[in-house]
Protein backbone atom coordinates (compact mmCIF):
# COMPACT_ATOMS: atom_id res chain seq x y z
CA UNK A 1 0.00 0.00 0.00
CA UNK A 2 1.36 3.38 -1.04
CA UNK A 3 1.57 5.84 1.84
CA UNK A 4 1.74 9.63 1.62
CA UNK A 5 5.08 11.35 2.11
CA UNK A 6 6.09 12.06 5.68
CA UNK A 7 7.14 10.25 8.84
CA UNK A 8 5.62 6.84 9.54
CA UNK A 9 5.96 4.48 12.47
CA UNK A 10 6.32 0.73 11.92
CA UNK A 11 5.28 -1.06 15.10
CA UNK A 12 5.94 -4.76 15.70
CA UNK A 13 4.23 -6.46 18.65
CA UNK A 14 5.60 -9.82 19.77
CA UNK A 15 4.33 -12.15 22.46
CA UNK A 16 5.94 -15.43 23.49
CA UNK A 17 3.39 -16.39 26.13
CA UNK A 18 1.64 -19.73 25.78
CA UNK A 19 -2.02 -19.93 24.79
CA UNK A 20 -4.54 -21.63 22.51
CA UNK A 21 -4.02 -19.16 19.67
CA UNK A 22 -0.74 -20.91 18.87
CA UNK A 23 -0.96 -24.67 18.44
CA UNK A 24 2.79 -25.11 17.93
CA UNK A 25 4.04 -22.82 20.68
CA UNK A 26 3.60 -24.95 23.81
CA UNK A 27 5.74 -25.58 26.92
CA UNK A 28 8.42 -27.87 25.61
CA UNK A 29 11.81 -29.49 25.92
CA UNK A 30 13.49 -26.32 24.69
CA UNK A 31 13.31 -22.67 25.69
CA UNK A 32 10.97 -20.25 23.95
CA UNK A 33 12.60 -16.85 23.62
CA UNK A 34 10.71 -13.61 22.96
CA UNK A 35 11.35 -10.62 20.75
CA UNK A 36 12.62 -10.36 17.19
CA UNK A 37 15.22 -13.12 17.02
CA UNK A 38 16.15 -13.15 13.32
CA UNK A 39 17.61 -10.42 11.08
CA UNK A 40 15.09 -7.94 9.63
CA UNK A 41 15.49 -5.90 6.43
CA UNK A 42 13.33 -3.10 5.06
CA UNK A 43 13.41 -2.68 1.30
CA UNK A 44 11.86 -0.03 -0.92
CA UNK A 45 10.27 -1.63 -3.99
CA UNK A 46 9.91 -0.29 -7.49
CA UNK A 47 6.70 -0.64 -9.48
CA UNK A 48 7.75 -4.14 -10.48
CA UNK A 49 10.02 -6.51 -8.57
CA UNK A 50 11.40 -10.01 -8.33
CA UNK A 51 9.92 -11.52 -5.16
CA UNK A 52 11.77 -14.84 -5.25
CA UNK A 53 13.25 -17.63 -7.32
CA UNK A 54 13.77 -21.37 -7.08
CA UNK A 55 16.69 -23.17 -8.70
CA UNK A 56 16.51 -26.88 -9.51
CA UNK A 57 19.40 -29.02 -10.72
CA UNK A 58 19.18 -32.55 -12.06
CA UNK A 59 21.54 -35.25 -13.31
CA UNK A 60 20.60 -36.75 -16.66
CA UNK A 61 22.85 -39.39 -18.20
CA UNK A 62 25.67 -38.16 -16.01
CA UNK A 63 25.33 -34.51 -17.08
CA UNK A 64 23.95 -31.59 -15.10
CA UNK A 65 20.84 -29.66 -16.12
CA UNK A 66 19.43 -26.52 -14.52
CA UNK A 67 15.95 -25.01 -14.34
CA UNK A 68 14.56 -22.00 -12.51
CA UNK A 69 11.25 -20.50 -11.48
CA UNK A 70 11.22 -16.74 -10.90
CA UNK A 71 8.38 -14.97 -9.07
CA UNK A 72 7.63 -11.44 -10.27
CA UNK A 73 4.97 -8.91 -9.33
CA UNK A 74 3.56 -5.71 -10.83
CA UNK A 75 2.55 -3.25 -8.11
CA UNK A 76 1.33 -0.60 -10.55
CA UNK A 77 -2.15 -0.11 -11.99
CA UNK A 78 -0.96 -0.32 -15.59
CA UNK A 79 0.42 -3.32 -17.57
CA UNK A 80 4.15 -3.93 -17.71
CA UNK A 81 6.23 -5.18 -20.65
CA UNK A 82 9.84 -6.16 -20.27
CA UNK A 83 12.23 -9.07 -20.01
CA UNK A 84 14.00 -11.17 -17.43
CA UNK A 85 17.63 -12.30 -17.65
CA UNK A 86 18.92 -15.19 -15.55
CA UNK A 87 22.67 -15.34 -15.03
CA UNK A 88 24.71 -18.10 -13.41
CA UNK A 89 27.94 -16.53 -12.22
CA UNK A 90 29.01 -14.58 -15.34
CA UNK A 91 27.10 -16.63 -17.92
CA UNK A 92 23.57 -16.06 -19.20
CA UNK A 93 21.37 -19.01 -18.31
CA UNK A 94 18.14 -17.80 -19.99
CA UNK A 95 16.24 -14.72 -21.20
CA UNK A 96 12.46 -14.64 -20.83
CA UNK A 97 9.84 -12.14 -22.02
CA UNK A 98 7.72 -10.58 -19.27
CA UNK A 99 4.13 -9.36 -19.54
CA UNK A 100 2.30 -8.43 -16.37
CA UNK A 101 -1.20 -7.06 -16.10
CA UNK A 102 -1.95 -4.39 -13.52
CA UNK A 103 -1.41 -5.85 -10.05
CA UNK A 104 -0.49 -9.28 -11.45
CA UNK A 105 1.80 -11.84 -9.83
CA UNK A 106 3.41 -14.34 -12.18
CA UNK A 107 5.84 -17.27 -12.22
CA UNK A 108 8.37 -17.34 -15.06
CA UNK A 109 9.85 -20.78 -15.65
CA UNK A 110 12.73 -22.01 -17.77
CA UNK A 111 12.99 -25.50 -19.27
CA UNK A 112 15.76 -27.85 -18.16
CA UNK A 113 18.93 -26.29 -19.55
CA UNK A 114 22.06 -28.45 -20.09
CA UNK A 115 25.08 -27.32 -18.05
CA UNK A 116 27.75 -29.92 -18.90
CA UNK A 117 30.49 -27.75 -17.37
CA UNK A 118 28.76 -27.46 -13.98
CA UNK A 119 30.67 -28.54 -10.88
CA UNK A 120 28.70 -30.58 -8.36
CA UNK A 121 28.03 -29.41 -4.79
CA UNK A 122 29.02 -32.04 -2.22
CA UNK A 123 30.26 -32.17 1.40
CA UNK A 124 33.80 -32.63 0.08
CA UNK A 125 33.50 -29.84 -2.50
CA UNK A 126 30.71 -27.37 -1.60
CA UNK A 127 30.78 -25.47 -4.91
CA UNK A 128 28.33 -22.57 -4.99
CA UNK A 129 27.18 -20.42 -7.91
CA UNK A 130 25.59 -16.95 -7.92
CA UNK A 131 22.19 -17.01 -9.60
CA UNK A 132 21.01 -13.53 -10.65
CA UNK A 133 17.53 -12.61 -11.88
CA UNK A 134 17.49 -9.17 -13.53
CA UNK A 135 14.17 -7.60 -14.52
CA UNK A 136 14.35 -5.09 -17.39
CA UNK A 137 11.74 -2.60 -18.56
CA UNK A 138 10.67 -2.10 -22.17
CA UNK A 139 13.36 0.56 -22.58
CA UNK A 140 16.07 -1.90 -21.55
CA UNK A 141 16.74 -0.32 -18.16
CA UNK A 142 17.05 -2.57 -15.11
CA UNK A 143 13.98 -2.36 -12.85
CA UNK A 144 14.89 -4.85 -10.12
CA UNK A 145 17.16 -7.80 -9.43
CA UNK A 146 17.57 -10.66 -7.00
CA UNK A 147 20.73 -12.67 -6.30
CA UNK A 148 21.01 -15.97 -4.46
CA UNK A 149 23.56 -18.75 -4.08
CA UNK A 150 22.77 -22.17 -5.53
CA UNK A 151 24.46 -25.50 -6.08
CA UNK A 152 24.26 -28.40 -8.50
CA UNK A 153 23.30 -31.45 -6.49
CA UNK A 154 20.68 -34.18 -6.63
CA UNK A 155 19.21 -36.17 -3.72
CA UNK A 156 17.07 -39.25 -4.20
CA UNK A 157 16.36 -42.61 -2.62
CA UNK A 158 16.96 -45.98 -4.21
CA UNK A 159 15.82 -49.00 -2.27
CA UNK A 160 17.30 -48.74 1.23
CA UNK A 161 19.85 -46.10 0.23
CA UNK A 162 19.92 -42.30 0.12
CA UNK A 163 21.90 -41.08 -2.87
CA UNK A 164 23.68 -37.75 -3.24
CA UNK A 165 24.71 -37.02 -6.83
CA UNK A 166 24.11 -40.70 -7.64
CA UNK A 167 26.31 -42.02 -4.80
CA UNK A 168 25.23 -43.72 -1.59
CA UNK A 169 26.13 -41.82 1.56
CA UNK A 170 25.92 -42.39 5.31
CA UNK A 171 24.83 -39.75 7.82
CA UNK A 172 26.92 -38.98 10.90
CA UNK A 173 25.20 -36.02 12.46
CA UNK A 174 23.96 -34.00 15.41
CA UNK A 175 20.62 -32.53 16.39
CA UNK A 176 21.10 -28.89 17.31
CA UNK A 177 18.94 -26.27 18.99
CA UNK A 178 19.49 -22.57 18.38
CA UNK A 179 20.44 -21.89 21.98
CA UNK A 180 23.37 -20.23 23.72
CA UNK A 181 23.72 -18.83 27.27
CA UNK A 182 25.13 -15.55 25.95
CA UNK A 183 22.85 -15.02 22.96
CA UNK A 184 19.63 -16.96 23.55
CA UNK A 185 18.38 -18.22 20.19
CA UNK A 186 19.96 -15.30 18.25
CA UNK A 187 23.43 -16.69 17.74
CA UNK A 188 25.81 -14.35 15.87
CA UNK A 189 27.84 -15.47 12.87
CA UNK A 190 30.94 -16.23 14.93
CA UNK A 191 29.05 -18.52 17.33
CA UNK A 192 27.46 -20.39 14.39
CA UNK A 193 30.89 -20.85 12.83
CA UNK A 194 32.20 -22.22 16.12
CA UNK A 195 29.37 -24.76 16.32
CA UNK A 196 30.01 -25.99 12.79
CA UNK A 197 33.77 -26.16 13.39
CA UNK A 198 33.21 -28.33 16.46
CA UNK A 199 30.83 -30.62 14.57
CA UNK A 200 33.38 -30.98 11.79
CA UNK A 201 36.09 -31.78 14.31
CA UNK A 202 33.83 -34.49 15.72
CA UNK A 203 33.59 -36.08 12.26
CA UNK A 204 30.00 -35.05 11.51
CA UNK A 205 28.71 -34.47 7.98
CA UNK A 206 25.15 -33.41 8.85
CA UNK A 207 23.04 -31.39 11.28
CA UNK A 208 19.36 -31.70 12.09
CA UNK A 209 17.64 -28.36 12.75
CA UNK A 210 15.48 -29.50 15.63
CA UNK A 211 12.64 -28.63 15.84
CA UNK A 212 12.01 -25.65 13.58
CA UNK A 213 13.47 -23.98 10.48
CA UNK A 214 16.80 -22.38 11.32
CA UNK A 215 18.30 -18.95 10.78
CA UNK A 216 19.12 -18.34 7.12
CA UNK A 217 22.66 -17.40 8.08
CA UNK A 218 23.25 -20.84 9.62
CA UNK A 219 21.98 -22.49 6.42
CA UNK A 220 24.31 -20.25 4.39
CA UNK A 221 27.22 -21.51 6.48
CA UNK A 222 26.14 -25.10 5.96
CA UNK A 223 26.09 -24.44 2.19
CA UNK A 224 29.61 -23.04 2.38
CA UNK A 225 31.09 -25.77 4.55
CA UNK A 226 29.34 -28.76 2.96
CA UNK A 227 27.30 -29.67 6.05
CA UNK A 228 24.18 -31.60 5.01
CA UNK A 229 20.97 -30.40 6.69
CA UNK A 230 17.79 -32.15 7.79
CA UNK A 231 15.26 -29.32 8.12
CA UNK A 232 11.80 -29.69 9.66
CA UNK A 233 8.75 -27.62 10.45
CA UNK A 234 7.91 -26.39 13.93
CA UNK A 235 6.35 -29.11 16.08
CA UNK A 236 7.64 -31.35 18.85
CA UNK A 237 5.95 -33.97 21.01
CA UNK A 238 2.36 -32.92 20.29
CA UNK A 239 -0.39 -35.32 21.36
CA UNK A 240 -3.52 -35.96 19.30
CA UNK A 241 -5.33 -33.56 21.61
CA UNK A 242 -2.73 -30.89 20.82
CA UNK A 243 -3.08 -31.61 17.09
CA UNK A 244 -6.86 -31.09 17.31
CA UNK A 245 -6.30 -27.42 18.14
CA UNK A 246 -8.23 -25.58 15.39
CA UNK A 247 -5.10 -23.58 14.52
CA UNK A 248 -2.81 -26.62 14.22
CA UNK A 249 -3.11 -27.55 10.55
CA UNK A 250 -3.07 -23.97 9.29
CA UNK A 251 -0.04 -23.00 11.37
CA UNK A 252 1.87 -26.15 10.37
CA UNK A 253 1.12 -25.52 6.70
CA UNK A 254 2.12 -21.85 7.01
CA UNK A 255 5.44 -22.95 8.49
CA UNK A 256 6.01 -25.48 5.69
CA UNK A 257 5.21 -22.92 2.98
CA UNK A 258 7.53 -20.34 4.52
CA UNK A 259 10.30 -22.88 5.13
CA UNK A 260 10.33 -24.23 1.59
CA UNK A 261 9.68 -20.87 -0.04
CA UNK A 262 12.61 -19.24 1.73
CA UNK A 263 15.08 -22.15 1.83
CA UNK A 264 14.49 -24.02 -1.42
CA UNK A 265 17.79 -22.92 -2.96
CA UNK A 266 20.06 -24.19 -0.17
CA UNK A 267 21.95 -27.20 -1.59
CA UNK A 268 22.89 -28.32 1.93
CA UNK A 269 19.26 -29.17 2.75
CA UNK A 270 18.88 -32.76 1.63
CA UNK A 271 15.64 -33.83 3.37
CA UNK A 272 12.41 -32.20 4.56
CA UNK A 273 10.83 -33.27 7.84
CA UNK A 274 7.67 -32.62 9.84
CA UNK A 275 6.09 -33.19 13.25
CA UNK A 276 8.83 -34.59 15.48
CA UNK A 277 7.47 -37.20 17.92
CA UNK A 278 3.81 -36.35 17.37
CA UNK A 279 0.75 -38.63 17.15
CA UNK A 280 1.78 -40.72 14.14
CA UNK A 281 0.27 -43.79 15.81
CA UNK A 282 -3.36 -42.59 15.61
CA UNK A 283 -5.76 -42.33 12.69
CA UNK A 284 -6.34 -38.62 13.28
CA UNK A 285 -2.60 -38.04 13.46
CA UNK A 286 -2.08 -40.03 10.26
CA UNK A 287 -4.40 -37.70 8.37
CA UNK A 288 -2.41 -34.68 9.61
CA UNK A 289 0.86 -36.31 8.54
CA UNK A 290 -0.59 -37.19 5.13
CA UNK A 291 -1.71 -33.63 4.41
CA UNK A 292 1.59 -32.06 5.44
CA UNK A 293 3.74 -34.56 3.56
CA UNK A 294 1.63 -34.05 0.44
CA UNK A 295 2.04 -30.29 0.84
CA UNK A 296 5.82 -30.68 0.97
CA UNK A 297 5.74 -32.82 -2.18
CA UNK A 298 3.64 -30.21 -4.00
CA UNK A 299 6.14 -27.46 -3.10
CA UNK A 300 9.40 -29.38 -3.46
CA UNK A 301 9.87 -32.56 -5.49
CA UNK A 302 13.67 -32.46 -5.22
CA UNK A 303 14.11 -33.74 -1.67
CA UNK A 304 13.02 -36.89 0.21
CA UNK A 305 10.48 -36.47 3.03
CA UNK A 306 10.50 -37.96 6.51
CA UNK A 307 9.56 -37.42 10.15
CA UNK A 308 11.20 -38.50 13.40
CA UNK A 309 8.99 -41.00 15.23
CA UNK A 310 9.08 -42.17 18.83
CA UNK A 311 6.11 -44.54 18.47
CA UNK A 312 7.84 -47.87 19.14
CA UNK A 313 6.28 -50.53 16.87
CA UNK A 314 2.96 -48.63 16.73
CA UNK A 315 3.57 -46.00 14.03
CA UNK A 316 1.12 -46.13 11.10
CA UNK A 317 2.55 -43.42 8.82
CA UNK A 318 5.68 -44.91 7.26
CA UNK A 319 3.95 -45.64 3.94
CA UNK A 320 3.65 -41.84 3.53
CA UNK A 321 7.39 -41.05 3.60
CA UNK A 322 10.51 -41.65 1.53
CA UNK A 323 12.77 -42.29 4.55
CA UNK A 324 11.81 -44.06 7.80
CA UNK A 325 13.26 -42.29 10.86
CA UNK A 326 13.18 -43.19 14.54
CA UNK A 327 14.24 -41.58 17.82
CA UNK A 328 15.52 -44.21 20.28
CA UNK A 329 17.14 -44.06 23.73
CA UNK A 330 18.20 -47.57 24.81
CA UNK A 331 20.26 -47.63 28.01
CA UNK A 332 18.85 -44.25 28.98
CA UNK A 333 15.05 -44.38 29.23
CA UNK A 334 15.11 -48.19 29.44
CA UNK A 335 17.78 -50.83 29.97
CA UNK A 336 17.39 -52.89 26.78
CA UNK A 337 20.77 -53.41 25.07
CA UNK A 338 21.09 -51.04 22.11
CA UNK A 339 21.71 -53.75 19.49
CA UNK A 340 18.76 -55.87 20.67
CA UNK A 341 16.38 -52.91 20.78
CA UNK A 342 17.41 -51.57 17.38
CA UNK A 343 17.26 -54.94 15.58
CA UNK A 344 13.80 -55.61 17.00
CA UNK A 345 12.60 -52.21 15.80
CA UNK A 346 14.24 -52.50 12.37
CA UNK A 347 12.81 -55.98 11.77
CA UNK A 348 9.35 -54.73 12.68
CA UNK A 349 9.64 -51.84 10.19
CA UNK A 350 10.57 -54.31 7.45
CA UNK A 351 7.71 -56.72 8.21
CA UNK A 352 4.77 -54.86 9.68
CA UNK A 353 4.64 -51.33 8.25
CA UNK A 354 4.78 -49.35 5.02
CA UNK A 355 8.45 -48.71 5.70
CA UNK A 356 9.74 -51.97 4.27
CA UNK A 357 12.58 -51.57 1.77
CA UNK A 358 13.03 -47.83 2.43
CA UNK A 359 16.07 -45.98 3.80
CA UNK A 360 16.18 -46.05 7.60
CA UNK A 361 17.67 -43.36 9.86
CA UNK A 362 18.09 -42.97 13.60
CA UNK A 363 17.25 -39.30 14.12
CA UNK A 364 17.86 -39.16 17.87
CA UNK A 365 19.95 -41.24 20.26
CA UNK A 366 21.91 -40.28 23.33
CA UNK A 367 22.21 -40.05 27.10
CA UNK A 368 22.41 -37.25 29.64
CA UNK A 369 25.71 -36.15 31.12
CA UNK A 370 26.17 -33.13 33.35
CA UNK A 371 29.42 -31.27 32.62
CA UNK A 372 31.89 -31.80 35.45
CA UNK A 373 29.99 -34.71 37.01
CA UNK A 374 32.76 -37.34 37.08
CA UNK A 375 32.72 -40.59 39.02
CA UNK A 376 34.35 -44.02 38.63
CA UNK A 377 30.93 -45.50 39.48
CA UNK A 378 29.70 -44.38 36.03
CA UNK A 379 26.23 -43.57 37.35
CA UNK A 380 23.56 -41.93 35.21
CA UNK A 381 24.13 -38.20 34.63
CA UNK A 382 27.89 -38.66 34.91
CA UNK A 383 30.12 -37.88 31.96
CA UNK A 384 31.48 -41.44 32.18
CA UNK A 385 28.04 -43.01 31.81
CA UNK A 386 27.17 -40.75 28.87
CA UNK A 387 30.38 -41.61 27.01
CA UNK A 388 30.08 -45.35 27.59
CA UNK A 389 26.40 -45.39 26.60
CA UNK A 390 26.97 -43.42 23.41
CA UNK A 391 29.72 -45.80 22.35
CA UNK A 392 27.34 -48.76 22.73
CA UNK A 393 24.47 -46.97 21.01
CA UNK A 394 26.52 -45.74 18.05
CA UNK A 395 28.26 -49.07 17.55
CA UNK A 396 24.87 -50.80 17.33
CA UNK A 397 23.41 -48.22 14.94
CA UNK A 398 26.35 -47.99 12.57
CA UNK A 399 26.55 -51.78 12.31
CA UNK A 400 22.82 -52.28 11.73
CA UNK A 401 22.11 -53.58 8.22
CA UNK A 402 20.00 -51.16 6.20
CA UNK A 403 20.62 -48.14 8.44
CA UNK A 404 21.68 -45.00 6.55
CA UNK A 405 23.08 -43.18 9.56
CA UNK A 406 22.47 -41.45 12.85
CA UNK A 407 21.86 -38.06 14.48
CA UNK A 408 23.06 -37.79 18.07
CA UNK A 409 20.81 -36.00 20.51
CA UNK A 410 22.31 -33.53 20.85
CA UNK A 411 25.21 -31.24 19.95
CA UNK A 412 25.04 -28.88 22.95
CA UNK A 413 23.11 -28.64 26.19
CA UNK A 414 20.18 -26.24 25.92
CA UNK A 415 17.64 -24.56 28.14
CA UNK A 416 14.15 -26.05 28.51
CA UNK A 417 10.87 -24.55 29.65
CA UNK A 418 10.49 -24.26 33.44
CA UNK A 419 7.70 -26.85 33.48
CA UNK A 420 10.26 -29.50 32.47
CA UNK A 421 12.51 -28.89 35.51
CA UNK A 422 11.43 -32.08 37.31
CA UNK A 423 13.00 -34.35 34.66
CA UNK A 424 15.75 -32.02 33.44
CA UNK A 425 18.46 -31.14 36.00
CA UNK A 426 19.54 -27.48 35.82
CA UNK A 427 16.36 -26.83 33.76
CA UNK A 428 18.55 -27.93 30.85
CA UNK A 429 18.49 -30.78 28.38
CA UNK A 430 21.88 -32.21 29.35
CA UNK A 431 22.41 -34.68 26.49
CA UNK A 432 24.85 -32.42 24.65
CA UNK A 433 28.28 -33.69 23.62
CA UNK A 434 29.39 -30.22 24.69
CA UNK A 435 27.72 -28.16 27.40
CA UNK A 436 25.90 -24.90 26.78
CA UNK A 437 29.22 -23.00 26.68
CA UNK A 438 30.56 -25.56 24.15
CA UNK A 439 32.94 -27.13 26.66
CA UNK A 440 33.62 -30.74 25.63
CA UNK A 441 32.44 -33.59 27.85
CA UNK A 442 34.11 -37.00 27.96
CA UNK A 443 31.69 -38.13 25.23
CA UNK A 444 33.38 -35.73 22.80
CA UNK A 445 36.40 -37.99 22.36
CA UNK A 446 34.16 -41.07 22.19
CA UNK A 447 31.98 -39.66 19.42
CA UNK A 448 34.99 -38.38 17.51
CA UNK A 449 36.57 -41.84 17.60
CA UNK A 450 33.38 -43.57 16.43
CA UNK A 451 32.51 -41.03 13.73
CA UNK A 452 36.07 -40.96 12.41
CA UNK A 453 36.00 -44.73 12.05
CA UNK A 454 32.56 -44.84 10.40
CA UNK A 455 32.27 -45.40 6.67
CA UNK A 456 32.69 -42.38 4.46
CA UNK A 457 30.53 -41.61 1.42
CA UNK A 458 30.81 -44.41 -1.13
Amino acid sequence: KKLPAGEHTLEVLVDNSFGPDSALHVPNDYQTYGGITRPVALEELAGQYVSGMHFTSALRDGKWHAAAEVFVENLEEIPFEGSLELRLDDQTLACLPVHLEAGEKAVLATPQIPRPDAEAWSPENPRLYLLSAILYGKDGGAVDDLIDRVGFREVRTEGKDILLNGRKFSIRGFCRHEDHPQFGCSLPWSAMCRDLALMRDLGANSVRTSHYPNDELFLDLCDETGMLVWEENHARGLSEEDMRNPNFERQCEDCIREMIGAHYNHPSIYIGGILNECASHTQYGRECYRKQLELIRSLDQTRPRSFASCQFKTDICFDLVDVVSYNIYPLWYHDTPADVYLKDLYDWVQKETGGSGKPFLITEVGAGGIYGCRTPEKVKWSEEYQAETLEKQLSAILSQEGCSGVYIWQFCDCRVCDSWFSIRPRTMNNKGIVDEYRRPKLAYATVKKVFSGAGKEE
